[in-house]
């Protein structure tokens, strides 16, 4: 996990975000965050980054613009891993969609 601490928004006025996908080839269970704080593709990557580390993360898909994380894995995600890897990336976990 990396050492990035934030407020809310990695950069200020990066305007709107566009996915950023860590994998092409999704396979098991799908689940939808909502992430607070994302403002832009650098937020998603960071976002992306930090989940794609747990065990069983096969893709992540980061939005932006709708604060929506989808994320697939080949067996459902203990929540407080996945609040804990979206801290580490600087940003808060909502919920699920």
């Amino acid at each position: 996990m990396t050492d990035q601490t934030s407020t809310g928004s990695c950069c200020g006025s990066c305007g709107t975000g566009t996915a950023t996908a860590t994998d092409v080839h999704p396979v098991g269970v799908t689940t939808v965050y909502k992430v607070s704080g994302m403002t832009c593709g650098h937020c998603e990557g960071a976002v992306s980054q930090e989940i794609s580390a747990l065990g069983g993360v096969t893709a992540v898909t980061a939005v932006a613009a709708t604060g929506e994380v989808t994320v697939t894995s080949t067996a459902p995600l203990d929540e407080e891993a996945v609040r804990a890897a979206v801290d580490e990336a600087g940003y808060e976990l909502v919920g699920r969609a």
